[in-house]
């Protein structure tokens, strides 16, 4: 057929340019195709829910790791202060305290999340005097973790820091950061029989306890520690701005040697003034010397926070004579009375029931007392309106024993809390009975037989007095 026949049938010839019916069929398909949107809605509905389930799965690790991570914290918190404590009334015996800490964690983390690893240990560090948490804790965070699938970013997260903040650590402190302010009296023994390694022992465990209880920061709480070296009486310092008086006759005149004094405020820490002076050591039988046997080194320190004033004056101690201890428990109390700040007012002590005050003495000594000075006046000595005793009687009033008994229990009266620590006593139980009696109570006397345990005891005390904290 030809083309005239096509033409005649009502067919045109195809022009150049346009497209064909199935080419038009296939575009308008396409620009269907194109133009659908129902396709991409399913699809960005499945990606939202992937993000929506993604976001879930990370709240809940995150809220895991929190709880975890607090659960934690609360349970080293509490785990280095039962560990601290443990130092404080077991005399810092440190396997002791790293056991309780690690039972106490133990029992607080067991409700926690379950973590992957636990290394969490505890040490006690500064020199016996705090406790922390070292070590860490993982967690798993699978939906983190998912969001980086082939690599391991994210699959656990340490429940503490690393740079350490949040590591626990509990201290014992002494006003300070405990928030106390301290004063201590110390009557130290440096009679004859102290002599030699007993005295070494000594001033290595007033020391520590010097090192213990005083702290560099005293700009809000203070602690001061008081130190009466005795034999047969006390040298007090003649630096002070008034002094002392003391009785002869009608006048007064100063010494550094003073016994106890007597009459009707015997027993109290009233102020000393006319009529009531402190009495002298005297070897006259005509008048009060200016002299006694004791050395400079042997005279006592008031209160101070100056750790090196103190360190220096228990390492300068000597031993003499014999033991007058209910003169060294006099003044271990009047350091800390402030009836007598006008002794030396630059270490005046602090008012009874001050707040936030505690008031301690420390009375330590190696034997029985056994000399004592009596009279019917207020000037007593030797030989002076007196005559010097030996006891061997707790039952004497005059008796050095039964006086320190009387001094103590009006220490504690006035709201002094005492710790007596007996070193080599050779059972004595005249010496047992005085400083038990003396004592707060039995938990406040040491019996010590070597150099570690007088040691330990002074450390027990130090300790115990401290107050604990959280440091971090």
């Amino acid at each position: 057929m030809g083309i005239a026949s096509v033409l005649s049938r009502g067919f045109r010839a195809r022009s150049p340019g346009l497209p064909s019916a199935a080419g038009a069929f296939r575009a308008a398909k396409l620009q269907a195709f194109a133009g659908d949107t129902r396709g991409s809605v399913a699809i960005i509905f499945g990606l939202a829910i992937f993000v929506l389930f993604m976001m879930i799965g990370v709240a809940v690790d995150y809220a895991r790791f929190v709880n975890a991570r607090n659960q934690t914290i609360e349970a080293t918190d509490a785990a280095v202060l039962a560990g601290a404590r443990a130092l404080q009334v077991n005399g810092g015996n440190q396997t002791a305290a790293q056991n309780v800490a690690s039972i106490y964690y133990q029992q607080a983390i067991k409700n926690r999340i379950p973590v992957t690893t636990d290394t969490i240990q505890f040490q006690v560090t500064d020199n016996g005097t705090a406790m922390i948490a070292q070590g860490n804790a993982q967690i798993s965070t699978p939906f983190m973790h998912l969001g980086f699938i082939g690599t391991n970013t994210l699959a656990t997260l340490p429940l503490l820091r690393s740079n350490g903040a949040d590591y626990s650590k509990a201290v014992l402190a002494v006003g300070g950061n405990g928030q106390t302010n301290l004063e201590v009296a110390m009557m130290l023994d440096i009679t004859g029989s102290m002599a030699g390694q007993k005295l070494t022992d000594m001033k290595s465990a007033a020391s520590d306890l010097v090192n213990i209880v005083v702290w560099q920061d005293q700009s809000q709480y203070t602690s001061k520690i008081a130190i009466v070296p005795f034999a047969y009486d006390v040298r007090l310092p003649t630096s002070g701005s008034n002094p002392f008086k003391l009785a002869s006759g009608n006048t007064s005149t100063k010494n550094p040697c003073v016994v106890e004094r007597t009459g009707s405020q015997k027993y109290t820490d009233a102020a000393p003034k006319a009529g009531q002076y402190v009495m002298v050591h005297s070897s006259s039988s005509s008048s009060v010397s200016p002299t006694c046997n004791l050395p400079v080194a042997a005279e006592a320190l008031p209160l101070t926070s100056d750790k090196t004033s103190l360190l220096t004056k228990i390492s300068g101690l000597q031993t003499a004579g014999s033991t007058a201890g209910h003169i060294g428990t006099a003044w271990a109390w009047y350091m800390l009375s402030p009836n007598w700040s006008s002794l030396w007012p630059n270490s005046a002590a602090a008012a009874y029931g001050t707040p936030k005050l505690k008031k301690i003495a420390v009375l330590m000594t190696d034997g029985e007392y056994n000399t004592s000075y009596t009279s019917m006046g207020y000037a007593v000595s030797e030989t002076l309106s007196g005559t010097k005793v030996t006891c061997k009687n707790s039952a004497n009033v005059d008796c050095s024993p039964a006086q320190a008994v009387a001094q103590c229990t009006a220490m504690k009266n006035a709201g002094i809390e005492i710790y007596t620590v007996g070193f080599q006593l050779g059972g004595s139980q005249l010496a047992i009975n005085t400083l038990s009696s003396c004592a707060t109570d039995a938990n406040h006397f040491y019996n010590s037989t070597t150099g570690d345990a007088l040691k330990a005891a002074f450390r027990d005390i130090a300790l115990k007095i401290s107050t604990l904290y959280l440091s971090q």
